[in-house]
C-alpha cells in the first residue's frame, strides 16, 4: 500500500486556508501543515499581518460557490456569523463612470461582512478537517530541494529562532504580496520571474460606524466608482453593512487625490466624490474607532507560467501570483478559483507526477488574467500611474468598455453580461459576443436614472 505524502501550505489567509482545504481533500495527500508567521486570533478579530483586512472585502458569488464546494455549508455560517449575502446589483446603489446602474435581479451576490469574519469561519473549518495542522508563529526561510523537485521547506519557529525542515510532497506558497518565491527558487537555480506591476498611488482610508437602527439588518452597499475619463485623480466610497449592525466605509484615491487620516476630515473627503451620497449617509452616524489607512495597493504579477523548466513539487498561489488594487474586489475570489483549480487537477492525477505542479502553475496564470485585465486597463489610466504604456489596441477597448457600461444602465440584458463577468462568473470574451456587440453599438435605449436609486424604505431608514 503506497503511503500518503504529506503537504505544506505557507500562510492562513484566505488563499492558504482554501489551499489546505483543497489538499486534504486530495486522496494521496497525508497530513498538511499550513506556517503561518502571525499569531492567529481566537476569533473574528483583525491580525497583524493583515493590514489591508481592515478595508472593504467583498467575496464574489462566484468565489462563494467555489468555496462552497470545497468547505460545504461556508455561507450559511458566514450568515450565521452576521454577514449579509447582498445581491448585485438589486442590493448596490453603484454609480458607475458612466452613471448610475439600475437595481435587478441577476442571481449573483456578494459576501458582505469584514475580511476578519469572513477568515474566521474559513479557518474555523479548515482546521476542524482530518489532517490539517497548523503551525503559527513561524515563517519559511528557503525551499528544499533543487532545481527539478521542491521536497520540503525550512521553517523558524519565531518565539525562539529555531530552524527544522518540514518534508513534503507539494509546497504551496500562499504567503500574499511579499511572497518570497522569486527569490527561493533563484536559489535553487532557476531563472529570474518576469513582473508586472501598475501602481496608481492608490490609499484605502477606511472607518466603521454604527447604521442607524432602521438600516442595521439590511441596507445596500452604496459605491461610488471613480471615472478614469477625467483628467484628475480616481477616488472611490464604499459604504458596505458588516456584522453587528455596522456599516463598514472604505475611502480611497489615487496619487494626488489620497484620503485624509484625519478623522474630521473624513466625511468632508466622502462628500468631496463625484456624489456626496455616502458622506451624507454617515455625516451624523456615530464612528466606533479610528481612522485605518493603507498606502500599499498596487496591482503586481508574477509570471512563473513562463519559467521554461518548473520543479515538481511545488506551486505559487493567490496575492503571490498576482495581487490587485483592492478596489475592485477580486483577490478573494480569484484565490478560491485558483484552489478549486488545484484541486480539480489533483483530483484526476497523483500529486507528485511529474508536471502537474507546472500544469497547476499555468492554470493559476489564466484564472489571474481576467481580472488583471481589469484592475490595471483603469488603473493606468489615472494621472501620475506607473505602468506600461498602454496600446492602442488597449485605449480601442477603452472605449468600447465605456460605451458597454453605458449600454448597460438602460439595457438589463447587457448589464446582466456585465455582471456575469464583473463577479468572474463568466470570462470576460462574453462582452464580445456579437448580441453584445450589437447592443453596444445601439447604446443604453432608455432614460438613465439621474438620483441613486434607494427604495423609500432604504430613504426613511437612513433618515435621507
Amino acid at each position: 500500500m503506497t503511503s500518503k505524502t504529506p503537504a505544506v501550505v505557507l500562510g492562513a489567509g484566505m488563499a492558504g486556508l482554501l489551499a489546505a482545504a483543497a489538499l486534504a481533500r486530495t486522496p494521496d495527500v497525508g497530513e498538511v501543515v499550513l506556517v503561518e508567521r502571525d499569531r492567529l486570533p481566537p476569533g473574528p478579530h483583525p491580525r497583524r499581518g493583515l493590514p489591508q483586512g481592515r478595508h472593504a472585502h467583498v467575496l464574489m458569488s462566484s468565489g462563494a460557490r467555489a468555496i462552497e464546494a470545497l468547505l460545504p455549508g461556508t455561507t450559511e455560517r458566514w450568515r450565521a456569523a452576521g454577514a449579509h449575502r447582498i445581491g448585485l446589483p438589486d442590493g448596490y446603489v453603484m454609480l458607475l463612470p458612466q452613471g448610475w446602474l439600475p437595481r435587478g435581479e441577476t442571481g449573483q451576490f456578494v459576501v458582505s461582512c469584514s475580511r476578519a469574519l469572513l477568515d474566521w469561519v474559513v479557518r474555523e473549518q479548515v482546521l476542524a478537517l482530518p489532517g490539517v495542522r497548523l503551525a503559527d508563529e513561524t515563517e519559511a526561510v528557503a525551499l528544499c530541494g533543487d532545481a527539478a523537485r521542491v521536497d520540503g521547506v525550512e521553517v523558524r519557529d519565531l518565539r525562539d529562532g529555531s530552524t527544522r525542515r518540514l518534508d513534503a510532497g507539494i509546497v504551496v506558497d500562499a504567503t500574499g504580496r511579499g511572497s518570497r518565491a522569486p527569490h527561493w527558487l533563484a536559489a535553487l537555480g532557476l531563472p529570474s520571474v518576469d513582473e508586472d506591476v501598475v501602481d496608481s498611488g492608490l490609499r484605502y482610508a477606511t472607518r466603521v460606524f454604527r447604521a442607524p437602527a432602521g438600516a442595521q439588518t439590511a441596507f445596500p452597499i452604496v459605491n461610488i466608482q471613480a471615472d478614469p475619463e477625467q483628467d484628475r485623480p480616481g477616488q472611490t466610497a464604499a459604504l458596505m453593512p458588516i456584522e453587528g449592525g455596522q456599516w463598514l466605509v472604505t475611502l480611497s484615491g489615487t496619487r494626488g487625490g489620497q484620503p485624509p487620516a484625519d478623522e474630521r476630515e473624513f466625511v468632508g473627503f466622502a462628500r468631496a466624490m463625484r456624489h456626496p451620497i455616502v458622506g451624507d449617509l454617515i455625516a451624523g452616524a456615530e464612528a466606533i474607532g479610528p481612522v485605518s489607512v493603507t498606502n500599499s495597493t498596487a496591482n503586481r504579477r508574477r509570471h512563473f507560467e513562463r519559467l521554461a523548466a518548473w520543479p515538481d513539487g511545488f506551486v505559487v498561489l493567490g496575492d503571490a501570483v498576482a495581487g490587485y488594487n483592492p478596489v475592485y474586489g477580486h483577490g478573494m475570489t480569484v484565490a478560491a478559483h485558483g484552489a478549486a483549480a488545484l484541486a480539480a487537477v489533483l483530483d484526476t492525477v497523483p500529486v507528485q507526477r511529474p508536471g502537474v505542479a507546472h500544469k497547476v502553475q499555468r492554470r493559476l496564470a489564466s484564472i489571474a488574467a481576467d481580472a488583471w485585465s481589469h484592475a490595471t486597463g483603469t488603473d493606468i489610466r489615472f494621472p501620475g500611474a506607473r505602468g506600461p504604456a498602454p496600446s492602442r489596441v488597449e485605449r480601442a477597448m477603452w472605449r468600447y468598455q465605456s460605451r458597454l457600461m453605458r449600454t448597460a444602465l438602460g439595457r438589463p440584458r447587457v448589464a446582466r453580461e456585465l455582471v456575469e463577468v464583473f463577479t468572474l462568473s463568466a470570462p470576460a470574451s462574453r462582452l464580445i459576443r456579437p448580441r453584445i456587440v450589437l447592443a453596444t453599438l445601439l447604446g443604453p435605449g432608455r432614460a438613465l436614472l439621474r438620483q441613486p436609486p434607494f427604495t423609500a424604505t432604504e430613504r426613511a431608514a437612513a433618515a435621507l
